[in-house]
């Protein structure tokens, strides 16, 4: 799902903000990214979502080869990813239901599809009832909540959560990162940059160290949320997000994704 040989970036002014990374992330993982500010996990994101191109080894995510990726083909990386931020990044000049819609209009989903999709997300994240309201009138938690449902409304391999509790208080961070142990049972891998060590102590997972642009540990915690898998328990969890409940996109927009991901491999 992820892969990185040997992976390293120099950014124009000389600082080196990753050296040598190797590492895999497999389908399906729970994983906390740490380390102080300034370590490199900032620039770790960047690369995966190819804001940023590694200067010197190889890395794939999904299928796509990121040292060889095609301009025009990046937005179909990135649709494979779904995206929460530290600062939600909702448009408040939209009600809820429209922020959420406006991930699915951009790829040119049905409006029927998505009359059926946006209100099966906001259940799924407890705020049904919400679809008219404006960013302002919601909590911090609310709006994380919002984004959260943005992220995963186009059934993504990938979330990546960037700080994702480093704008709301203690107990509406559980909250978040529970709705995120979830979502990861179902399938769905799951990537989270945090300073917040007690959560990270709490929920357990992958945790996988950066200082100074290197990787100085990679480890597992288990605990009530991770806990260690049963022997045979192995290749057994492999659905998404898109469960047999939830509502389905058109065929073609994922008929359109999958090709591009096939060329890209080929290229």
């Amino acid at each position: 799902m992820i892969h990185m040989e040997n992976i390293s970036k120099v950014y124009a002014n000389g600082t080196e903000a990753l050296r040598k990374i190797n590492l895999d992330i497999e389908r399906g993982e729970f994983v906390f990214i740490v380390g102080p500010s300034g370590a490199g996990k900032s620039t770790f994101l960047k690369l995966i979502m190819r804001e940023e191109k590694a200067n010197f080894g190889n890395i794939t995510v999904n299928g796509y080869n990121l040292m060889k990726i095609r301009k025009r083909k990046v937005p179909y990386l990135r649709r494979t990813m779904g995206i929460v931020f530290q600062d939600f990044r909702l448009i408040e000049k939209m009600n809820v239901y429209d922020n959420i819609a406006f991930a699915m209009r951009v790829i040119g989903e049905s409006e029927k599809t998505i009359k059926k999709r946006v209100p099966y997300m906001l259940d799924m994240v407890g705020l049904s009832g919400t679809e008219k309201r404006r960013p302002s009138e919601l909590s911090g938690g609310e709006q994380q909540r919002v984004s959260l449902a943005r992220a995963l409304v186009n059934k993504p391999e990938i979330i990546v959560a960037d700080e994702p509790t480093g704008n709301i208080d203690p107990e509406r961070s559980f909250d978040i990162m529970k709705l995120l142990s979830d979502i990861n049972k179902n399938g769905t891998t799951v990537l989270i940059v945090t300073h917040d060590h007690d959560l990270v102590q709490q929920f357990g997972g992958r945790i996988i160290r950066i200082e100074d642009g290197v990787v100085t540990e990679d480890k597992k915690i288990y605990t009530q949320f991770n806990p260690s898998p049963a022997p045979d328990a192995a290749g057994e969890n492999d659905a998404s997000v898109s469960n047999d409940n939830a509502p389905d996109s058109d065929s073609s927009a994922s008929a359109d994704t999958n090709s591009e991901k096939t060329e890209e491999k080929e290229s």
